[in-house]
């Protein structure tokens, strides 16, 4: 009964020990929710005006840019993967992943081929261990990523969609992140990114009432497109990057908290699980001194006699 108890005790100590460990970490992750959700707000306005510009300037022109051309039959897409570098986020990185499945198995059903470019380590280690070919890939930027980080991702995208298919380029880049919608929620979700869509733009300023502006371009609109659209591209990732970053905290802290409750609930029932024994025990030990000193006083009786 004695070995019993102390195995108790010992797994009581060590889940207590996991609990501090839990618990920090959920502090941690909620500290660092607000940071991130700040970064978010302070990149919207660049992203939105930024693509304000770029629809107005190719929706005023008669350009023909190889980033807002649609391809009238394309053959080949990218499909870029947000996820995260650590664990301990419940189904963060799991649940980009099999959005980032299904968009690939869309993709293919329209006759495209897919390159695969993954941000974040568990992306990665889990293409490989499937032993898909990966593209390209970044690790080590995930829970804090600056404006840099989204411009040496954005690079090769852009250089992708510029080639020809024929010389290993893509007709269309398309992105999967996880959207921070609250505390609670947070969903993985794709989209277009290249070629941009003029009309959903359009659509999108129209409905805020706007009217989009019209220019005169110097040089040329041709090379304003040059210059706005790589970064229409890393704006576009970087806040993305920013609310996967938002995403993961979040699913963290909730993954975090989520053990703490269980390492408690199970400290508890430990606890009495303990307590039974140690109390079979003290009644096991009662019951042999009583039947030690029964035993004496009859011993003691049968030798007066």
């Amino acid at each position: 009964m004695g070995a019993q108890l102390r195995v108790y005790k010992r797994r009581i100590r060590a889940i207590t020990a996991t609990k501090k460990i839990t618990k920090a970490m959920e502090m941690i992750a909620a500290s660092r929710i607000v940071k991130a959700q700040r970064k978010v707000a302070a990149s919207m306005p660049y992203a939105t005006e930024l693509t304000r510009a770029v629809t107005a300037v190719a929706t005023g022109s008669n350009t023909k840019h190889a980033l807002t051309t649609e391809v009238e039959a394309p053959t080949r897409a990218a499909v870029l993967l947000i996820t995260s570098d650590r664990g301990l986020a419940g189904g963060y990185s799991s649940n980009a992943i099999k959005q980032a499945d299904r968009l690939t198995e869309r993709l293919r059903a329209e006759g495209k081929e897919v390159d695969s470019y993954i941000v974040g380590r568990k992306g990665v280690a889990y293409y490989g261990f499937r032993e898909r070919k990966v593209t390209d890939s970044w690790t080590g930027f995930t829970d804090s990523p600056a404006y840099a980080d989204a411009k040496r991702v954005a690079e090769p995208l852009i250089e992708a969609i510029q080639k020809e298919t024929a010389d290993g380029g893509v007709d269309e880049l398309h992105i999967v992140f996880t959207e921070f919608v609250s505390m609670m929620t947070q969903n993985a979700v794709d989209g277009r990114m290249l070629p941009l869509s003029l009309e959903k733009a359009v659509e999108e300023d129209g409905a805020k009432g706007e009217i989009l502006p019209l220019f005169e371009f110097e040089p040329s609109a041709e090379d304003v497109l040059d210059a706005l659209l790589p970064r229409y591209v890393e704006s576009r990732i970087y806040n993305a990057l920013l609310q996967s970053a938002a995403s993961e905290h979040a699913a963290r802290r909730r993954a975090m908290k989520s053990a703490t409750d269980n390492a408690g609930e199970l400290i508890k029932s430990l606890s009495r699980l303990a307590n039974a024994a140690r109390q079979a025990e003290i009644t096991q030990e009662i019951s042999e001194i009583v039947g030690g000193a029964s035993a004496m006083a009859d011993a003691t009786a049968g030798s007066d006699k």
